[in-house]
């Protein structure tokens, strides 16, 4: 079990390290992609050792659950449909001369160094070493959002760098209390940043220290996954971005922070009470709903409506752990797989619209359905799957979203909830509309689909609706991570 962690760290590493050698190739590329596939396969082979105990490796430095392996199984997939269409994007890049050779020997080494990153927040059972890895995200994602160097994504980029940083600073200052808070409850210096051992000594950290630990964290790394009111950064990050650069960070990026704060709501739960932490997610929650749906409205751009809609989602999730029920938290873990195989598949479809009109504007990008039919197609199913109509996954993880906030006593949340998830809703289907079926402009450029990127398309939508009928073995380990983290 420690060897398949450890394979799953170094693999994109090695990757990392052979793009930034190499510089880009196809074969430096395909590396990339058999290291998120790697991954994948050690979250499976993990998922199969487990048996619903939770595993400390390497000395406590590492951790193996159900909670690590479900991050692990969305890192992989959305890393796999990521960097294999990543291969066809970067060509075409490069045929058009929209970025050269130094800039794809960046994106080759900082692609798999980002998935590196994101595998060791998952796994690491120090929150130090957790909020270290965190902010490895960041640096490598900067480099990448900026990646075309025009004036647009340069601005997102210091946009990105600067909020998300004072949201990580955020997130150190409740790291040092919490690390405080253990001491005095007498956890060893040594050991007292490690998730074990602050769960052991849950129930004698001072209460008020910890409440000021759990706020600062929720705002620290709320600013990572997205949430009010450290969210104005995601919108411009995700536009500029690569088109498998922003199917990263809105697939699994935002996933992986939120799961940061699931592991310290288990401990602030037990030092500061349930209602504590169930009360900021719900306000801010409820507040990033509020500003999603309200810019859906309003917004004219398709990657920045995406970004938008992953913000939405966020604010689900939020409302998700906030419930904290074994339910609750079992529909937000669907939710994220579903959510991040389905924001895939549409960011990865809207790089060839983009790459043909040299813009996301929707008011230029109509009539796509009609002229061509893989990316007409990916983009409705990724879109239905995004709307939570059946038979895609969405829809049972609101559904059991919804009856858990009822049992939560949460049924004014959840009202609130469905009135802006309607005005979202309304927002994306008119705008999916004009995409899909709206005439296309005078002239209208063909949309070329480089052959990596289709085959990453098909095969998102096949998982997509797979995952929609059945969500097979994901159900036990959905539970058991549930479980594990509800504290039930």
């Amino acid at each position: 079990m420690t060897a398949l962690v450890l394979i799953a760290i170094l693999a994109p590493v090695t990757a990392s390290v052979t793009g930034a050698i190499a510089g880009w190739r196809r074969a430096t590329a395909l590396v990339t992609v058999l290291a998120a596939l790697t991954v994948l396969g050690c979250a499976a082979a993990l998922g199969a050792d487990l048996a619903g105990a939770e595993h400390l490796l390497l000395g406590g430095l590492l951790r193996a659950d159900a909670l690590s392996v479900t991050m692990l199984t969305v890192i992989g997939v959305v890393g796999t449909l990521a960097t294999w269409a990543g291969i066809g994007y970067i060509d075409a890049e490069l045929a058009h001369a929209h970025t050269d050779r130094h800039g794809a020997r960046i994106y080759a080494g900082l692609v798999p160094a980002f998935l590196a990153a994101m595998v060791l927040a998952v796994c690491a059972n120090n929150i130090g070493v957790v909020w270290v890895a965190v902010e490895a995200t960041t640096i490598a994602t900067a480099f990448l959002v900026g990646h075309r160097r025009t004036t647009s994504a340069l601005e997102a980029t210091w946009k990105y760098v600067v909020i998300c940083s004072v949201g990580i600073v955020v997130a150190f200052l409740g790291t040092v209390l919490l690390y405080f808070a253990a001491r005095h409850a007498g956890a060893p210096a040594e050991h007292a940043l490690e998730l074990d051992v602050l769960l052991a000594h849950a129930g004698d950290l001072d209460p008020a220290v910890t409440r000021l630990a759990g706020a600062l964290l929720l705002i620290g790394y709320g600013a990572k996954v997205g949430l009010v009111p450290f969210h104005t950064w995601l919108a411009d990050a995700h536009s500029q971005a690569p088109a498998p650069v922003s199917a990263l960070m809105s697939g699994v990026l935002l996933a992986v922070a939120f799961s940061v704060l699931l592991r310290v709501k288990s401990i602030v739960d037990i030092a500061a009470g349930p209602g504590y932490l169930r009360a900021g997610l719900l306000i801010v929650g409820l507040l990033t709903l509020l500003v999603a749906a309200l810019m859906l409205t309003v917004t004219g751009d398709v990657k920045r409506m995406l970004a938008y809609s992953s913000m939405e989602n966020m604010g689900l999730i939020a409302l998700a752990a906030a419930a904290g029920t074994e339910l609750a938290i079992a529909a937000l873990l669907l939710h994220v797989l579903a959510h991040g195989i389905g924001k895939t598949v549409l960011f990865l479809a809207t790089g060839p619209v983009q790459a043909a009109h040299e813009s996301t504007a929707i008011a230029a990008i109509t009539g796509v359905a009609a002229r061509s039919r893989l990316i007409g197609t990916a983009f409705t199913v990724g879109m239905v799957g995004l709307l939570g109509l059946p038979p895609f996954a969405l829809f049972a993880s609101e559904l059991a979203l919804a009856r858990a906030l009822t049992d939560a006593r949460l049924a004014w949340a959840l009202g609130i909830a469905l009135v802006l998830i309607a005005i979202a809703f309304a927002a994306l289907v008119g705008n999916a509309t004009t995409i899909l079926l709206g005439s296309p402009p005078a002239a209208a450029p063909a949309i070329t689909v480089p052959a990596t990127t289709a085959a990453a398309l098909i095969v998102g939508v096949v998982a997509s609706t797979v995952l929609g009928v059945t969500a097979g073995p994901f159900t036990d380990l959905f539970t058991t991570a549930a479980n594990q983290v509800s504290g039930r």
